[in-house]
């Protein structure tokens, strides 16, 4: 059974391309949504409190 990947040990010009590689990250997810939410769960109990203590 042939091995299909490419070992980069067996040539130099192969290793040396391996090791200069840098992962690529996924860029972080925007933290937006959080801060709306958190924002609108604010108001909506700040709203409330204030129902309760002026009903």
């Amino acid at each position: 059974m042939p091995d299909n990947t490419v070992d980069p040990s067996g040539n130099t010009e192969a290793f040396r391309a391996f090791t200069q590689q840098t992962p690529q990250e996924p860029p972080a997810p925007s933290k937006t949504p959080l801060f709306i939410g958190v924002g609108v769960v604010a108001i909506v109990l700040i709203a409330l409190i204030a129902w309760l203590a002026l009903g």
